[in-house]
């Protein structure tokens, strides 16, 4: 699942690191930030360590030459014998494993190359062919390997780790293909599925989608800027006039083709998992995804129902409380749902943009007060330039780490904008590179955590500052503006990713009547957000849902990774019962962490939790995971703005 970093978007603005931002809040208090570098003059990514002079380089196809010889005489000095007692199952996933990377590193060149030049058509295209020519070495040469690894009997593997006993060391990748077993196809199905994807399926859909919207340009009074920088300012701003202006402009832009477009590639991604989840013969929706995750369908039912019984009425009690202050400190009016993120303005501090430099300085910083060996490891990544960061056109939106292959990744991928948020980015980011590095040992087949831990790393990094900076404050307004942009992300992170699921769920579901069109995905996505945060005007702090009902259309998790945002929810939950266990057992906690980290894949969820003495699979884990981590957090809010003269706004 190599995909696992590549999603992680600006636009979901919501996965509870945002502790840097708590980092440059407190800053502010002491001195006024210097106006942020041009993006000319913000450091790109250094491509060079893959080996290749420029994706046009005729190394690329003389790599895919080799690739493909390999791959041919892997197929014929194995396939058929792994059974054989003179076969070594050791020997053929190690020379296995050699040319998966090989394949990755031409695969994930091209990848970041492109997505740094959207608007390059020639680049556009090479991409397109290389991803051909994979597809079909793939197909040809190396399915069959897993398929085939998959059908081993029990006996037979135990006698080959008889044999081999250095074998273990691939037991999670052989035991993780195992799993898939009752769902795989024939093998000419497989192969087939494999050779045609670049060329029909769901992929070139998608992808001319997500070109198209980072084409997308709003027009800011007499500026002109993309996606990436609309969110980041509508994010940041204090004037309710203008959040609501950038919202109603972000709406409208979605509104018409971009729908339609985001309407069929959505529809296309849910009517390609559909009749795979049947062919497949997978028992729910999210069943296939919690399969790739290693996680039992009643642990993420667990999950969704806890968030739906203690999560939702916490959201409701909180925004009723920032409602409140926002009408006092900003005189608002109505509460829209572009003040949800909107900043608290009672600290009295002067702000401004934060240079890149000072950005990496918070990053070190908070780092070094968690564990001098991720602060090291992320100073690496700066100094080495694995870091692309500017917000320029004809980049990707958002922003991702990408692990590559060992040795050669990480790489990150930002659009840095000199706000708070892009501060956060850059840790979050920063945390995944770092748990990427860890788990290198664990080699290419198996470095990659499952989405149930991929997110470990960054956001108890950030729990460790933030407690940190709320015990540095020194005013009850700081801590209050620190508690509410905390509480902001856990709600970002938890409820809302849940909601996001939600609409997922239902746009599946009605998949199954036939073709999905935008004005139905509309209706679901205001469905889902009346589920979980009320009734606009009636049971829900907020006044009105206007100018939100296109905003499905521009999360790109829904198009590559169908049911993927419930990961957030349980990374950031997961980590409010870490930061309890670490202080409860504070002695030996880091060398925990980062043992959990570099085990990469080789450990399921329950298992990788077990040394910190939690247990996912009890009932009742999710709702008081909740009800002490976002609970807590709203309870100190309550009491702060309380005595700061907001009123109680408990519900």
């Amino acid at each position: 699942t190599s995909w696992i970093y590549n999603f992680t978007t600006s636009m979901i603005l919501n996965l509870a690191v945002r502790f840097f931002t708590l980092i440059s809040l407190l800053s502010s208090t002491k001195k006024t930030i210097v106006m942020a570098d041009t993006n000319t003059s913000l450091p790109r990514w250094d491509l060079s360590r893959f080996g290749f002079e420029s994706p046009f380089d005729g190394k690329v196809d003389q790599h895919l030459t080799e690739v493909k010889a390999q791959s041919k005489n892997f197929k014929e000095t194995y396939e058929g014998k792994l059974t054989s007692e003179s076969t070594s199952l050791l020997t053929a996933v190690t020379e296995y494993e050699g040319i998966a990377v090989k394949r990755a590193l031409v695969s994930s060149y091209l990848s970041l190359s492109y997505d740094v030049a959207l608007e390059d058509d020639a680049l556009k295209k090479r991409k397109g062919a290389i991803s051909q020519t994979q597809s079909e070495i793939t197909g040809d040469f190396l399915e069959w390997f897993e398929l085939d690894l998959a059908e081993l009997s029990q006996a037979a593997m135990d006698q080959k780790y008889a044999k081999e006993p250095e074998l273990v060391k691939y037991k999670a990748f052989l035991e993780e293909l195992r799993r898939q077993r009752p769902h795989n196809l024939e093998k000419n199905v497989e192969r087939a599925l494999t050779v045609r994807s670049p060329y029909s399926g769901t992929r070139p859909l998608v992808s001319f989608f997500d070109k198209e919207l980072s084409l997308m340009r709003f027009s800011l009074g007499d500026e002109t800027v993309n996606m990436e920088v609309l969110l980041s300012r509508m994010g940041s701003s204090k004037d309710m006039d203008v959040r609501a202006t950038y919202m109603k402009s972000l709406n409208d832009g979605l509104a018409g083709g971009i729908t339609r477009m985001a309407a069929l590639s959505l529809s296309s991604v849910a009517g390609s998992w559909l009749i795979e989840n049947k062919e497949r013969n997978y028992e729910n929706l999210r069943s296939r995804r919690n399969l790739d995750n290693n996680c039992s369908d009643a642990v993420v039912e667990s999950l969704l129902n806890g968030v739906r019984s203690a999560g939702v009425p916490l959201c409701k009690r909180y925004y009723a409380m920032k409602k409140q202050i926002l009408q006092q400190t900003q005189d608002l009016k109505t509460f829209r749902w572009s003040d949800r993120n909107a900043p608290i303005d009672i600290s009295k501090a002067e702000e401004g943009k934060i240079t890149w430099e000072a950005a990496v300085q918070m990053v070190e910083r908070g780092y070094r007060k968690f564990s001098p060996r991720m602060s090291e490891l992320f100073m690496n990544m700066v100094n080495e330039k694995r870091i692309d960061v500017p917000a320029t056109d004809g980049k990707k939106g958002g922003a991702y780490c990408a692990g590559v292959v060992p040795g050669v990744g990480p790489f990150q991928l930002l659009n840095f904008d000199g706000t708070k948020q892009d501060v956060a980015t850059l840790a979050h980011e920063s945390g995944h590179g770092c748990h990427d590095i860890l788990a290198y040992n664990q080699g290419y087949l198996q470095y990659h955590p499952p989405l149930t831990l991929a997110e470990t790393a960054s956001i108890f990094g950030e729990m460790i500052v933030f407690r940190d900076l709320l015990a540095l404050a020194t005013t009850p307004e700081e801590k209050l503006t620190l508690l509410m942009s905390k509480i902001d992300d856990v709600i970002n992170s938890v409820v809302r990713q849940c909601s996001f699921d939600r609409f997922e769920e239902l746009a599946h579901s009605a998949r199954a009547n036939g073709e999905l069109s935008a004005e139905e995905l509309d209706a679901f996505w205001m469905q889902a957000m009346t589920e979980y945060y009320g009734e606009a005007g009636k049971d829900s702090p907020f006044d009105t849902f206007e100018d939100a009902s296109h905003l499905w259309a521009y999360v790109p998790h829904f198009h590559h990774v169908p049911f993927y945002v419930y990961s957030y929810a349980f990374a950031d939950l997961v980590v409010g019962t870490l930061y309890h266990s670490f202080q409860t057992t504070p002695d030996g906690f880091e060398d925990r962490l980062l043992d959990l980290l570099s085990a990469g894949g080789t450990r399921d969820f329950a298992t990788a939790l077990e040394p910190f003495g939690l247990d996912p699979k009890s009932p009742t884990f999710w709702e008081d995971a909740l009800k002490a981590h976002l609970g807590g957090l709203v309870e100190e809010a309550e009491s702060l703005a309380a005595k700061l003269g907001y009123g109680s706004c408990s519900a």
